[in-house]
């Protein structure tokens, strides 16, 4: 587990700085997410592969983002009691960060860099954007926004082997 993906320091939404190597997994799938978005009920989704795969070696950790038409304005304890409230999410949630442009968060940045999107562009188009990737940081797969969940799951299995 030397990856470069899991030493980039994050702060989680009750504000405990970590990495994602402080998450220890067989693999993981970060998400972009958002509250007020169309894809927003793949948080029911993305809950149920965190119970489904946790104890296989599953780690999910979403990151709300408020860069795609403001749909994440809501500050650290209203993302967290929305998540509970709405769709019973367990796994970790991270603090608000944005994924394009000069301010990018450098997990995200890698991320993009070694799975771009379409025609090579490194730019997230929307929330829920997807990437899941085995704890030594091969086999990075990017997944679009329109991508449910449940349709991981293939994905996940291989990695899980």
């Amino acid at each position: 587990m030397n990856s470069a993906l899991l030493s980039h320091p994050c702060i989680t939404l009750q504000g405990e700085h970590k990495t994602l190597a402080d998450f220890p997994a067989r693999a993981y799938l970060v998400v972009n997410t958002a509250s007020q978005c169309g894809f927003t009920p793949q948080y029911q989704g993305l809950e149920h592969l965190w119970q489904r795969y946790r104890e296989r070696g599953l780690a999910v950790l979403a990151f709300p983002c408020n860069q795609f038409g403001r749909q994440e304005p809501g500050n650290a304890a209203e993302i967290a009691d929305f998540c509970a409230l709405n769709y019973g999410v367990s796994f970790p949630l991270f603090s608000k960060i944005e994924v394009n442009g000069v301010d990018t968060h450098p997990l995200f940045s890698e991320l993009k860099r070694r799975a771009p999107g379409l025609l090579g562009s490194q730019r997230i188009k929307w929330n829920f954007t997807k990437f899941l990737f085995a704890a030594n940081g091969e086999q990075i797969m990017r997944f679009a926004p329109f991508t449910k969940p449940e349709q991981l799951s293939n994905h996940i299995e291989l990695l899980l082997r």
